[in-house]
Formats: C-alpha cells, sequence, structure tokens
C-alpha cells in the first residue's frame, strides 16, 4: 500500500510539470541549450583560474641610425655596464647616431639588459699613448691603435685608428694624449633612455586632375602688365653760392654716445671639507662613480668625483675613511645629493 501511494504521487508530480506552459523566451532549440551549457563551463573554469593577463609586449628594439635622448643627464660609458667608466653626458633632446643593440645575456639585477653603442658626441674626447704617435707629423705609427676613454690601459676600448692617420691633440697628461675622436669611436647608453627619431612626413605632390573628354580648350588668362609710370623731371635747385666775406655758419656736432664698461661677474667658489666612507654608486644615473657616505649612519651625504686632469684616483680609496677638500656643486637630478669635485683626499686613520 505504501509503495503504491509514493507511486501514483510522483506520477501526478510528472503530470502537472507537464501541464506547465513554457514562455517563448524560455525556450531554446538543442544547438543554443549545448552552447549556453560550454558557456556556463567556461565562466565557471575562468571564475577558478582567475582572469589572464595578456603578455607585456616587449620593447621595439632600436634598429641603427639617428635616435634622440629622452631625459637630461644622460651617461655615456665606455662599456656596456652599469660600473664602467662615464665618457660623456647628454641633455634631453640631443640627437645621436645608433650603431647597434647590444642585450646582456647576463645582466645584474640593478641595470638594464639592453643597451645601445652609438657615436661618441663631438664634445668628447679619447686617450691614445704619446709612444705611438709620430711628434713630427702627430700621424699614427703602428697599423692598428686603441683608443682609449681616459689616460690608461685600464680604460675601455672606444675605437680604432689605422696607421698613418692624424690626430689632433687636446691635451697631454703623463705618457697619454687626450684627442678628438675620430668618426668611428663609440660608447655606450642604456637603449630605454633613447628614442628612434621620427622620419619626416612624405611630401604629398597633388596630381593634376584629368580633363573629363569632350570638355572644351580653356584658354589661361594672361594678365596685362601694368603701366609704366610716368617720370616727371627732377628739378635741380641752383647751387648756394656764399660770398667770400661770408661767415660760414656753425655746425655743433654732439660727441658720440659713451658705451658703459661691462661689469664682470664675480663668481664665489664654494670650498668645503666632509669626512666620511668612500664607496660606490649604484644608480646607473648616478653623476659620479663614487660616493661619500656619512660616518655615523652609512647614507651617502656627497657624491665625489675627480677630473682627468687631476693625480687623485678615487678607486685608491674605496673602502676607507677620508677627509675631501674640494668645490662642492649641484646636479639637477639629484638636488638633495651635492657633488664635490675633488682638490686633495687624506686617508683618516
Amino acid at each position: 500500500m505504501l509503495a503504491a501511494t509514493i507511486s501514483m504521487g510522483l506520477l501526478a508530480r510528472q503530470l502537472l510539470a507537464d501541464e506547465q506552459p513554457v514562455l517563448p523566451s524560455e525556450a531554446k532549440s538543442p544547438a543554443e541549450a549545448k552552447a549556453k551549457k560550454a558557456s556556463d563551463a567556461q565562466r565557471a573554469d575562468d571564475s577558478k583560474k582567475g582572469t589572464a593577463l595578456e603578455p607585456e609586449k616587449p620593447a621595439e628594439p632600436l634598429s641603427p641610425g639617428p635616435a634622440v635622448v629622452k631625459q637630461n643627464n644622460v651617461n655615456v660609458r665606455g662599456k656596456a655596464a652599469i660600473n664602467s667608466e662615464v665618457i660623456a653626458r647628454l641633455k634631453k633632446g640631443d640627437a645621436v647616431t645608433v650603431l647597434e643593440e647590444v642585450t646582456l645575456k647576463k645582466p645584474k639585477a640593478d641595470e638594464p639588459a639592453k643597451w645601445a653603442r652609438i657615436a661618441l658626441p663631438t664634445n668628447s674626447a679619447v686617450w691614445v699613448h704619446n709612444s705611438f704617435i709620430d711628434p713630427a707629423n702627430k700621424a699614427v705609427i703602428p697599423k692598428r691603435l686603441n683608443l682609449r676613454s681616459g689616460p690608461g690601459e685600464n680604460y675601455s676600448i672606444v675605437g680604432h685608428l689605422d696607421k698613418g692617420t692624424a690626430v689632433k691633440e687636446i691635451e697631454a697628461k703623463g705618457d697619454w694624449l687626450k684627442i678628438e675622436p675620430p668618426a668611428d669611436a663609440y660608447g655606450f647608453v642604456a637603449a630605454h633612455l633613447l628614442s628612434k627619431e621620427a622620419a619626416p612626413p612624405p611630401v604629398i605632390v597633388a596630381a593634376e586632375p584629368s580633363k573629363p573628354a569632350g570638355a572644351p580648350e580653356l584658354t589661361p588668362l594672361v594678365t596685362p602688365p601694368p603701366p609704366a609710370a610716368t617720370t616727371e623731371p627732377v628739378v635741380t635747385p641752383p647751387p648756394v653760392v656764399t660770398p667770400p666775406d661770408a661767415t660760414p655758419p656753425v655746425v655743433a656736432v654732439a660727441p658720440p654716445p659713451v658705451a658703459p664698461e661691462p661689469q664682470e661677474e664675480v663668481l664665489v667658489k664654494r670650498v668645503i671639507s666632509r669626512e666620511g666612507i668612500v664607496k660606490r654608486s649604484v644608480s646607473i644615473q648616478a653623476p659620479t662613480y663614487f660616493t661619500l657616505a656619512a660616518l655615523d649612519t652609512g647614507k651617502t651625504i656627497n657624491y665625489v668625483y675627480s677630473p682627468t686632469n687631476s693625480n687623485v684616483v678615487l678607486k685608491d680609496y674605496f673602502g676607507q675613511r677620508v677627509i675631501v677638500t674640494g668645490e662642492e656643486l649641484l646636479d639637477e637630478r639629484w638636488p638633495n645629493t651635492p657633488v664635490i669635485t675633488v682638490d686633495t683626499i687624506e686617508a683618516v686613520p
């Protein structure tokens, strides 16, 4: 009896469900139902995995040719490395010539992987050993001579000169000569600091519209020349004759104005002395290779710079406690950390 009662109840529920009307908007073909099922399954799968991000497009490589510097105080280095020496500096908008793009196989964590090898700017200089230069005609003696970024064999090679090439000397330092760089001398700049120079838009010449078939020939209008101007005869007045006994009039001539002498501007050189520990710079855009760190906190208080004509070699003082004396200036990129041009440096025990 119980089984019969349950069977009758299920049959009645099925009949009621079959009798309920189906709305037109709810009626779906088998193909639509299958598509909806696949869409719901894809939506559920996406909600579990999360929305996938589109892969970042790689930066467009720098092809050989003209390029433009994107920001101020960009360092040109002797090698494609952050710890290489600075040969020159470029400012925003400077035009350079890219020779090739170099990709480092194993770049350090704090340096870019892509570098641009560019032709050296005309205002930079390179160095050669004077024993390889003929003192009579200033020409290269060996078959091939290396160009260095500084006065020493520890500096990077930035080009070559062939035998017989004449050089233009700028200054001498010991056994080394600073000369003007040849056209094929080069340096390295981080590739992301350059952008391709936009090519000028092509000049479009409008074509002359064709004449429709059967159109009448048109004669161009000829503008008649303007009538010749009539010139009236010029009457020259008779010269004024001064009697011999008459006194000629006195004409007062004003003296020429005297320009004030320019005042010479007096610049006051700010010379300071600081004590600290010599460390290396870590930023690729740092104005110098070395910094001066505070004794108590270890933070950078100054960038230190030794000119090429100075006898101070900062790398010899790396990690030592020193007293630095020299002129202090500010670099616009580092307004809170001034740069000291070293006059003297003394190690403190």
